[in-house]
């Protein structure tokens, strides 16, 4: 009986009092007649007993009904909103007024909640006040850990990510994975160099050893030096490690590239000094072998000139040369020649060029000075655009033209006090100045490379770090039926389609998710994607979330954006508001794009109806009122939007949950499957085993 709800249990009850009393009437009815002992008073017992028995039955389903109403309702509601008070810290007061048949309960039970809630937040403001500084600290490191060069990385034992600065984001993230908490290292770098380096660290006897070891990114694009240590603080993980990687991959090119030029140093200029020597061994200083020699000293010279320009070409590559916008470039030299009362105006593309920023700088500073006090020019003009690979540089300006000799006699000075001449930074970057123009254009260029594409960065891209130690002390279970509900990574997901008929050729046109890890939502980790359906967009629909036939004009196909979110939420229990009505638009697709949703699906309306009763309403909108989530107006209808209300309702729905003891989700699914006439359960044994 105790797994029976109240309501049924009331109901129960009724029924066995409606059956009670019907049987009483059927005896006294059945005394009453033989007593009497005359045929001829069957036939008005009978009616007798059929109306008296409809009138009980009626009289007891009315009283029902009343009590349903009133009483079994309203305690089923009040004890709902307790349970969401003390596990789902919701803090919206009672409705008393469907309550007002339960005497002093509803107040009661509100007077509780709210001394719980005055209680929590009396408790939370002090904890605030004691960790303020802490949190300010704990900030201020973040912010330090998000800029340090190298990419920082933790990982458990079982090499699954525990906490990433921003830097290793830029680094492993890419369109085909993006990194998530959680998620195995090795979908982001090679595995072998890595299993190596950390099973050298776990034989070691030394506790603070550190390995260091050459890895690939997946794609293989990237040649990434490692440092690999076992965590001191491990939350109970042996085995968990701190890594950190930095980018090789141009120095490694750059020293292979010097490495081939030594070989052809030795292949080319050893057999041609060899000649030079047999020649003047064989004829001796002052016969005919001058023209032989001459001709030699002449291939000797031309393939030394040749070799020297390589080399200065391989020299930008390194050391300390580095990636820089141009438009830095530009902006510093600008911000430096105010400080003289000299103008510039800038015409600059989006590259990169490897160089040392601050010596071109120095050198295109030093330059401007000389020629404004040359010519009294005080505005000048400076256009970097991409030329052929490079970065073609002009610095031009009103006023007279500049003779290359002035201008060879000013590189040979300092650029500043102590500091390297103009002639050491140009053969440093392996670079010449070209004085051209007329005396009305004049110019001073140059060429740089190599040149780099900028690509863009997204918001807060490198200025976050973002971890939960926790991960370090999570149980893992052979079987997802057997997980607890925070053991598991979630991904929280919703689309806009064109329509509500995927059957009759609707498509996706945007999907959102986030990500819940030890139950809590990383802000962070979030996927959010236009998707071009290959049809017209109704108007009707685009009313409602506000994507148009322009916005997913350049988006990519509904077959692409299936393979992404298929890559973001692997090894995830997928969570979705009607579930069924958005896995369809997934699913459908699977066998174009060779891929198989085989995650474990939980759907927040089966969740809500667990929580609440199926008497409910299970909208989003309703359950997020009820549980305090709040959602803004112009975020209502769109994936990520509603993907985020869905991710805090269903965090505060799985507390709920816990609260009644139901933490295992082989138990909340077994609870779910008991309220499928609201949504169909889209779990099979495949996915929960």
């Amino acid at each position: 009986m105790t797994r029976i709800s109240l309501r049924g249990r009331i109901l129960l009850f009724f029924v066995a009092l409606a059956a009670g009393a019907v049987a009483a009437l059927a005896v006294g009815l059945w005394f009453g007649y033989h007593r009497e002992g005359s045929p001829d008073m069957l036939n008005a017992f009978m009616q007798s007993a059929i109306a008296a028995g409809f009138l009980i039955l009626a009289l007891i389903t009315w009283v029902w009904f009343l009590f349903d109403t009133h009483l079994a309702r309203p305690i089923d509601k009040v004890a709902s909103a307790m349970r969401a008070r003390a596990h789902a810290d919701v803090a919206n007061d009672f409705q008393a007024e469907e309550a007002r048949y339960l005497g002093d309960l509803a107040d009661a039970a509100s007077a509780t909640a709210a001394t719980l809630a005055q209680t929590r937040g009396a408790l939370a403001e002090q904890v605030q006040r004691e960790t303020t500084r802490l949190s300010s600290d704990k900030n201020k490191l973040e912010q330090l850990l998000a800029d340090v060069p190298p990419a920082v990385l933790l990982c458990t034992g079982r090499h699954h990510l525990v906490f990433y600065n921003g830097v290793a984001q830029q680094m492993l993230a890419g369109l085909q994975r993006p990194v998530c908490l959680d998620r195995n290292i090795f979908d982001y770098l090679s595995e072998g160099p890595i299993r190596d380096a950390h099973h050298r660290l776990l034989e070691s006897s030394d506790p603070d050893a550190v390995v260091e070891f050459i890895c690939l990114s997946t794609c293989g694009r990237r040649r990434l030096a490692g440092r690999m240590r076992l965590a001191s603080d491990n939350g109970g993980d042996p085995a968990a490690y701190v890594m950190t990687l930095r980018d090789v991959t141009t120095e490694v090119a750059a020293y292979a590239r010097r490495d081939a030029l030594l070989g052809d140093v030795f292949l080319q200029v050893r057999p041609i000094v060899s000649d030079l020597r047999h020649a003047l061994v064989s004829h001796g200083p002052g016969t005919g072998a001058d023209a032989p020699v001459s001709a030699q000293l002449q291939a000797l010279d031309a393939t030394l000139a040749d070799l020297e320009a390589r080399f200065e070409s391989c020299r930008s590559d390194g050391w300390p040369m580095a990636p820089t916008d141009v438009r830095e470039l530009a902006g510093q030299l600008r911000r430096d020649l105010e400080g003289q009362k000299l103008t510039l105006d800038v015409e600059v593309a989006e590259i990169a060029v490897r160089c040392n920023a601050f010596d071109i700088v120095s050198l295109l500073g030093h330059l401007v000075s000389r020629v404004s006090t040359a010519t009294a020019a005080a505005h000048f003009h400076l256009t970097i655009s991409e030329v052929q690979g490079a970065a073609d540089l002009t610095l031009s300006w009103k006023g007279g033209a500049m003779s290359p000799e002035s201008v060879d006699h000013w590189l040979e000075e300092p650029v500043f006090d102590g500091g390297v001449t103009c002639e050491t930074i140009l053969k440093t970057h392996g670079i010449v100045l070209v004085v051209g123009g007329d005396e009305d254009a004049p110019s001073i260029s140059t060429r740089l490379r190599p040149i780099e594409r900028l690509r863009p960065t997204g918001a807060d891209m490198s200025r976050h770090v973002v971890y939960d130690f926790d991960l370090l002390s999570r149980l893992h279970y052979e079987k997802i039926s057997d997980a607890r509900l925070d053991g598991l990574t979630y991904v929280v997901f919703d689309t806009e389609t064109t329509g509500l008929l995927p059957e009759q050729g609707d498509e996706i046109v945007q999907i959102a998710a986030v990500r819940i890890v030890n139950g809590k939502r990383v802000k962070n980790e979030v996927f959010d994607l236009l998707v071009n359906p290959g049809r017209p967009i109704p108007p009707s629909s685009s009313a409602i979330h506000g994507v148009t036939d322009a916005m997913v004009a350049d988006a990519v196909s509904v077959q692409e954006a299936v393979r992404q979110f298929h890559r973001f939420a692997e090894g995830a229990v997928l969570v979705a508001h009607n579930a069924p009505f958005d896995m369809e638009f997934l699913t459908r697709r699977e066998k174009e794009v060779g891929l198989r949703f085989m995650n474990p699906i939980l759907d927040t309306v089966l969740v809500s109806a667990a929580a609440f009763g199926r008497a409910e309403t299970h909208t989003l909108d309703a359950l997020a009122d009820r549980l305090g989530v709040h959602i803004d107006e112009k975020d209502r209808h769109t994936a990520l939007g509603d993907a985020i209300a869905t991710a805090d309702v269903f965090i505060k729905l799985k507390d709920m949950l816990a609260g009644r003891g139901l933490v295992r989700f082989g138990e909340v699914l077994t609870e779910l499957r008991g309220h499928q006439r609201l949504v169909r359960d889209l779990n099979d044994q495949a996915r929960v085993s």
